[in-house]
């Protein structure tokens, strides 16, 4: 529970996120969230004393609706979010039709999709709900997140551990974050 408040507290103290976070709100998405290093980077930048920093990269909105799975509707909202906040990189995924393109039985929710994302500090998302609080999606947990583990999740460990270990070096985390822990099974 501390973890989900210093993570709520992180994103409503930094502006630029939350005019990400508003805009994304404002398509009405159902089961609609903003992820991956959105929000990783966020906790990452303040565990390392860099404090804020703009957004790098992609800004993954992400949603499940199986009656919209046509990848055209996305590129639609990506129309929308780009008018609205035009200096963001905007992804826009329909979770429901991404167990295709990673080899993976259906999703059946925001939620359950994450749960096959490469790592256990990247499967966690961001909303502004209803109420105006900041809810948080995250289905391993914000411990690794915060503790500054860098962990496969489970379906990466084995068969797509490949996967795991070049997105480390893709993304050069170990260099950009020295105080990381890195922990790849045996």
């Amino acid at each position: 529970m501390a973890y989900q408040q210093a993570l709520q507290q992180l994103l409503l103290n930094d502006p630029i996120r939350m005019k990400a976070l508003h805009a994304a709100r404002a398509l009405a998405l159902r089961d609609g969230w903003i992820g991956a290093g959105f929000v990783r980077d966020a906790v990452w930048d303040h565990r390392h004393g860099y404090g804020q920093r703009p957004v790098s990269g992609d800004v993954d909105v992400v949603w499940f609706d199986a009656e919209r799975d046509d990848p055209a509707y996305d590129r639609d909202l990506e129309e929308k979010l780009d008018r609205q906040a035009p200096e963001f990189d905007w992804s826009v995924k329909n979770q429901a039709r991404m167990h295709q393109r990673n080899g993976n039985n259906p999703y059946h929710s925001t939620e359950n999709a994450l749960r096959y994302w490469p790592e256990t500090a990247t499967a966690v998302a961001a909303r502004v709900g209803d109420n105006h609080v900041i809810e948080i999606l995250a289905p391993y947990g914000l411990d690794d997140l915060f503790e500054l583990r860098l962990r496969p999740t489970p379906p990466f460990e084995h068969e797509k551990l490949a996967v795991f270990r070049q997105r480390i070096v893709a993304k050069r985390w170990m260099a950009r974050y020295p105080l990381l822990q890195l922990i790849v099974p045996a």
